[in-house]
């Protein structure tokens, strides 16, 4: 490649990703799936933290092993192509996009509830309008830029969720709730079932998704072993907060009585409980910051995909979402197009919507894992000796079938919609491909993707 030739930054690190890691997860969505999942899993929605947790720990290390061997934004993608054969990379990657690139248009949807009932009389377009619009334009300024803004929304919205667990363990001091958070009722009791826990597992995965979306900014990252660290460190730190967060609601909450039309956020409802009217509209805010936090991430991890799939793509439509700006160093028309599919707000639903974003997720994890063994036991052949085949073999096996697990506890609705969106890819591979007669290859970045001033990188860090 050129020295000319325009290029991503290395201008992030460690914590910058992981707070676009933590970012992307939306941390407040533990309030908004409450009651669905509460309802689900009979009123034991921290034990489903858990179990999600435990199943995505696996396929964040294979995340990180795979993130060391191909340092390239796109992720599961570039893994599976480079692995297995480049078509079946592209399914997965195509698969892995619908969910990518419908979680900013998911916030979008949340940010337009929240402002429609603020301000009923204004046309509800027009929310969403003004919202894309500015995540857009903060995406195309610079990553720099991007990841300042959304450690600031990160901290916020995380310090009123603190300040929500010290009102609930007031309000369980003085009898509400198990009267006390001492208790292992949150966790197990009477009436809940393994099925049903899974089931509950499966829709509270759609928090956690987040983690996996670190690997695009390998090619922005400062060195090759911030990405691996920053992949668990961001899924613990998730984790922690979700399952601490959905503890001390559920001791305090241990059913949804009492609560109107459970099957929407219940966040402002247990606001108004724990903390009155004056808490509500701070929660609320956190959580709208929560939201603005996850779109900036996920905006710009999925122009990072679309432009490393464009990348290694042929023709006009390649060209187009592989273009770098040669000033702001970022995917500019990659990051127009995520903006263009966000303004879908307008029409759909969130129901619509959050109905396919997990089938392709599970997907690209079962992938990953199988990238795993493939790479370092088929091709590396490494797997003498007990702790190779621990590393290289049992590890991302486990990963595998916890995943699995989860994908075929997935509602019907979602597998429907998934398959569709899965033989849509299809039926693009069969055209660039001219029916499997032109082969897709798979270009990487050279392995130093932009120099960066050390004020660059300091301000990056901070």
């Amino acid at each position: 490649m050129s020295q000319n030739t325009p290029r991503l930054r290395r201008t992030l690190g460690l914590w910058s990703i992981v707070g676009l890691g933590v970012g992307y997860m939306t941390l407040t969505t533990v309030f908004d799936t409450f009651g669905i999942v509460s309802e689900e899993t009979n009123g034991v929605v921290p034990t489903a933290y858990l179990v999600a947790l435990v199943a995505l720990l696996f396929t964040a290390i294979s995340y990180g092993r795979m993130t060391r061997v191909f340092p390239s934004s796109g992720s599961a993608f570039t893994y599976t192509s480079e692995t297995i054969h480049p078509n079946v990379g592209f399914l997965v990657g195509w698969t892995s996009l619908m969910d990518y690139l419908l979680l900013p248009l998911v916030n979008a949807l949340i940010v337009r509830t929240y402002l429609t009932s603020l301000f009923p009389d204004v046309p509800e377009w027009i929310w969403v309008v003004l919202y894309v619009a500015m995540i857009t334009l903060l995406n195309l300024w610079s990553m720099t830029s991007t990841s300042r803004i959304n450690g600031l929304l990160v901290v916020f919205s995380t310090v009123l969720i603190v300040v929500f667990l010290v009102l609930a363990w007031n309000a369980l001091q003085n009898g509400a709730g198990t009267g006390t958070p001492f208790t292992t009722q949150p966790f197990f009791h009477d009436g809940v079932d393994t099925s049903s826990v899974i089931a509950g597992a499966t829709v509270v995965c759609f928090s956690f998704i987040g983690f996996d979306a670190i690997t695009m900014y390998s090619e922005e990252a400062k060195d090759a072993n911030t990405v691996p660290r920053a992949i668990v460190i961001a899924l613990l730190i998730g984790g922690l907060v979700f399952f601490v967060a959905a503890w001390f609601s559920q001791a305090t909450f241990p059913t949804v009585e009492g609560f109107e039309n459970t099957d929407e956020s219940l966040l402002p409802q247990m606001a108004l409980k724990v903390g009155g009217q004056f808490f509500q509209i701070l929660f609320t805010a956190a959580s709208f910051a929560a939201a603005v936090a996850s779109s900036l991430s996920s905006h710009a991890s999925v122009s990072r995909m679309i432009y490393v799939m464009g990348r290694n793509g042929k023709g006009a439509v390649s060209r187009f979402f592989s273009f770098i700006h040669p000033k702001t160093h970022t995917p500019f028309n990659a990051i127009l197009f995520v903006g263009a599919v966000s303004l879908l707000a307008i029409p759909l639903s969130l129901d619509f919507v959050a109905s396919m974003i997990n089938f392709g997720a599970l997907i690209a994890f079962t992938f990953v894992n199988v990238t795993v063994v493939v790479y370092f036991v088929f091709i590396k052949k490494d797997r003498k000796g007990p702790a190779a085949i621990l590393r290289n073999m049992v590890l991302p096996v486990i990963g595998m079938i916890l995943t699995g697990v989860l994908w075929y506890f997935l509602s019907d609705e979602a597998r429907l919609y998934g398959a569709i969106w899965l033989g849509a890819g299809f039926v693009v591979l069969l055209v660039i491909t001219r029916l499997f007669r032109r082969p897709l290859s798979v270009r990487m970045e050279d392995e130093e993707i932009a120099e960066v001033t050390g004020e660059e990188l300091g301000q990056a860090t901070r």
